[in-house]
């Protein structure tokens, strides 16, 4: 047996929830885990978090198999199932917790992200230009348990019906063949 080489993005798109939900199911996504990064305070909670004075983003950290699904891969869908234009904001979610950023783990992660952008902008994908902002590194802390995994535990939540539903659909249509079988 041989070993898989693995590689970890950390990607902020507004809802963590959202964004893990759009992440998880992909062919070659081995885990996702919604945490907090980018911020002045250690071992943040979410009532901190959400109060927008601690500096971190809602985040993910994906760990992923590259021989199965790229970081280019992961990025295209990343930017089009949350809105990479709207500064601090994903819809009713608003302040720095919610901003869009990408935290590149190495130089060759941060090169791949200023191309898409550079290629998706040039391509005219969005009416605006992006803004999801190229953090550095910083430490990543794994939100409390309740937040993992939560949409599939709690589909019937009305903002999860109403907010993550519709970008679980989205990628299904767009990205069916990169979903996990």
């Amino acid at each position: 047996m041989t070993d898989v080489k693995t590689e970890q993005a950390i990607l902020a798109g507004g809802c963590f929830w959202c964004t893990e939900a759009v992440l998880k199911d992909l062919q070659g996504v081995l885990s996702v885990e919604n945490g907090y990064i980018g911020g002045q305070v250690a071992n943040p909670d979410y009532r901190a978090v959400c109060t927008g004075t601690t500096g971190h983003a809602e985040a993910v950290r994906v760990t992923f198999d590259p021989a199965q699904i790229s970081f280019e891969d992961l990025l295209h869908i990343f930017f089009v199932t949350h809105d990479p234009t709207s500064l601090n904001r994903q819809g009713a979610d608003t302040g720095t917790q919610y901003r869009s950023a990408v935290f590149p783990q190495t130089p060759e992660q941060e090169q791949a992200v200023r191309r898409t952008i550079a290629d998706l902008d040039a391509q005219g994908t969005f009416e605006k230009p992006i803004v999801t902002a190229i953090e550095p590194n910083a430490p990543f802390y794994v939100a409390e348990d309740y937040h993992q995994d939560y949409y599939a535990q709690n589909p019937q939540n009305p903002y999860c019906a109403a907010v993550i539903s519709p970008k679980v659909a989205k990628l299904r249509q767009q990205y069916s063949a990169k979903l996990a079988r």
